[in-house]
């Protein structure tokens, strides 16, 4: 019996192998192909311990309904959407749960469009997968062949930067015992920094500290090795190399918003005028900051397939969120964790100053993590937070934003538990401390 619950918004995923295993990853190959028509299918996993077993049944699937499937091996999520996007492949899927914990496994998939790489619901495919309707005798089995994208990837992610123009910095670089060590010890031969490195060993225990940077303690390791060694900065990847997040010189772990700023300032540059698309829950300071640079801010509702879709309706430049995506037009309107990662050594070469002086130099508010409050009447709530605040400015593209002078915040619920989440931001540590309060308060009573 295929558990429904594993198939997200966005992906696939769940506990292997009670939630997500052999059988329910022969089953997705399948519909994968009858939902996409797919003819030509490349394929990849992750470090995770289960990723082989689930490949093979994946690949099986696949090429059961006749489509030809091209291994690529174990690579970066990004590494399946370049492959998608540069040769003539028809879709992707890649065995991965991304920065979940070790326990959990998963299916990220995507289908060629004429210009971007697009990503595909794992709700979309769950109706295929519950029907049995597949034929088993008449369709000829595909093939299976290996494919190597290391090489014109590794062209790809390069060709977003001037080398030439990077400083010899010292840096510490945490791959999290995912996918990206590998990426990077292939290309640094080519980098003029001196690399530190810290978990470069793909592990799917994940030994060191959790796949996801963002999980409290992730950092300390790179944040402390970095003081160790006096080095410049430091960046962290998440398991599956989507995504990566920049450290201070002084060990502070910088917010992805911010960095977005960052990354938008270099493509202005670039491209005057362009579109920049960030989600309603990043700082202010981003729209600001693209205004400012005679760009155009695109606002979308939070989850990177909007960020996607708003660049592609608006064919904005590039764009990203809090979770640490940053998605590039030249690169299909896809996320890579690795452009970002050598477009921010240039950014820095460039200004010349300490990463956290550039830091302060765009963070002119104060902003904490967003807060999850665990709710049964979520639009009750939601209705009443409108009529208190309704003497602010209000939106409601995702969930009710509400805007004064000096201070704003969001409450979304959340499409899949019984959940409220709230994001503030303010001029000053206290005034954020106190709405935060009120706001609680007003959730919860």
């Amino acid at each position: 019996m295929i558990k429904s619950s594993i198939f997200k918004s966005y992906d696939i995923r769940g506990i292997y192998p009670e939630q997500l295993n052999e059988e329910s990853a022969f089953a997705i190959g399948r519909a994968f192909v009858k939902y996409t028509g797919a003819k030509r299918v490349a394929a990849g996993y992750d470090a995770r311990l289960s990723s082989p077993q689930l490949f093979k049944a994946l690949t099986d699937g696949i090429v059961s309904q006749g489509a030809d499937l091209f291994n690529i091996g174990q690579t970066p999520t990004e590494g399946l959407y370049f492959a998608v996007g540069n040769y003539d492949f028809d879709a992707g899927i890649t065995v991965t749960a991304s920065h979940n914990p070790k326990e959990y496994n998963g299916f990220k998939m995507v289908r060629k469009r004429e210009n971007f790489v697009e990503i595909i619901s794992g709700k979309d495919l769950l109706p295929i997968v519950e029907q049995s309707s597949f034929d088993k005798s008449s369709i000829k089995r595909g093939n299976i062949f290996q494919k190597d994208i290391w090489n014109d990837y590794i062209k790809h992610v390069l060709s977003f930067v001037d080398l030439s123009k990077v400083k010899k910095f010292k840096i510490v670089v945490d791959a999290s015992n995912g996918v990206v060590g590998n990426v990077i010890s292939k290309i640094k031969n080519k980098l003029p920094v001196e690399i530190t490195e810290l978990n470069f060993e793909p592990d799917g225990n994940f030994p060191n500290h959790s796949p996801n940077p963002l999980e409290e303690g992730s950092s300390d390791q790179i944040s402390t090795e970095i003081k160790k060694q006096k080095a410049d900065f430091g960046l962290i990847f998440d398991g599956d190399a989507d995504r990566v997040y920049l450290i201070t010189e002084v060990g502070d772990f910088v917010k992805a918003d911010i960095t977005l700023i960052l990354l938008a300032k270099y493509f202005l540059k670039k491209n005057p005028g362009a579109y920049i698309a960030h989600h309603v829950t990043c700082s202010k300071a981003v729209l600001e900051f693209v205004k400012k640079w005679g760009g155009n801010p695109i606002r979308t509702k939070v989850g990177f397939i909007n960020i996607q879709q708003g660049l592609i309706k608006n064919k904005g430049v590039m764009g990203g969120e809090l979770s640490g995506h940053y998605a590039f037009q030249d690169n299909f309107y896809s996320d890579s964790g690795m452009i970002a990662f050598l477009i921010l050594l240039q950014i820095i070469s460039e200004d010349g100053r300490k990463v956290s002086e550039i830091i302060k130099e765009i963070s002119p508010y104060v902003k904490d993590p967003e807060v999850n409050f665990e709710v049964e009447n979520k639009e009750e709530i939601m209705e009443k937070i409108k009529e208190k605040y309704s003497d602010g400015k209000q939106d409601f593209l995702d969930g009710v934003t509400v805007e004064y002078k000096d201070w704003w915040f969001n409450v979304r619920p959340s499409n899949t538990e019984p959940l409220l989440r709230l994001t503030i931001e303010a001029n000053t540590r206290e005034l954020l401390e106190q709405k935060k309060k009120e706001l609680s308060e007003f959730i919860q009573k």
